[in-house]
């Protein structure tokens, strides 16, 4: 794997210092957000899962590497791993991937069932073709926009053939691209047609977008694109 880039490197540290408290505020953020919950449902129905939420599901093991079977799904991004326990209990074959080592130590430790890695989404210790779906949960907001190309190429490489992605981002209400103080480190707001538009040159097809009102503690919009891996882009 490539060495991080400064931004890359700059975004574990400030995760890494702020784990403990991001776990807690954030565990049990799907309770109250049925909005979230249903386009997380839309997701692991076509990425394979019940989309029922009805079971615990089956994940891979929380042994070292990633490994993942045929048919799973990967969070990049997963944070202290709350929205890959839901995607594993929509009854996905899921693992989680993320920048901060310390995120990834409180979900192993809170998830044991399941699989975490350190790592970084631009750079995926996977083979071509892989997955079965993507989901990256305010984990792209932090990337530079002249650099989520690279990103959108490597989520392609490793998605089968009409895998799905989802993307969850603060939306910029019409506006262009727009830095603002996250209040972890440096975000990006997006418009949701470019973020579209910028998916489709890597070869997605969109399938649906929700946008929703920012509810209490939010200060945006906030923007979900659900996309299918084009497979005429091989």
């Amino acid at each position: 794997m490539a060495e991080p880039t400064s931004h890359l490197g700059a975004t574990a540290d400030a995760y890494d210092a702020v784990a403990v408290l991001y776990a807690e505020l954030f565990r049990d953020a799907l309770d109250t957000r049925p909005l979230d919950r249903a386009a997380l449902a839309a997701f692991a129905e076509l990425a394979g899962g019940s989309g029922t939420g009805t079971g615990p599901g089956t994940g891979p093991g929380p042994d070292t590497g990633i490994g993942p079977g045929p048919g799973s799904v990967a969070e990049l991004g997963c944070g202290p791993g709350a929205v890959t326990a839901h995607l594993r209990d929509l009854g996905l074959d899921v693992f989680g991937v993320d920048l901060s080592p310390v995120m990834v130590g409180i979900a192993r430790e809170t998830y044991p069932d399941l699989r975490f890695e350190v790592g970084s989404m631009d750079a995926l210790d996977l083979p071509d073709g892989t997955l079965r779906g993507i989901v990256c949960w305010y984990s792209v907001i932090h990337a530079p926009p002249h650099e989520l190309p690279a990103y959108f190429a490597e989520f392609r490489r490793v998605l089968v053939p009409d895998g799905h992605l989802l993307l969850a981002f603060f939306e910029s209400e019409g506006d262009p691209v727009t830095p603002f103080d996250h209040k972890v480190v440096t975000a990006y707001r997006w418009p949701v047609d470019a973020l579209a538009g910028l998916a489709a040159e890597a070869g997605f097809t969109e399938v649906g977008r929700m946008l929703r009102a920012p509810v209490d503690g939010e200060r945006f919009r906030q923007g979900r694109l659900l996309m299918r891996r084009d497979p005429a882009t091989g």
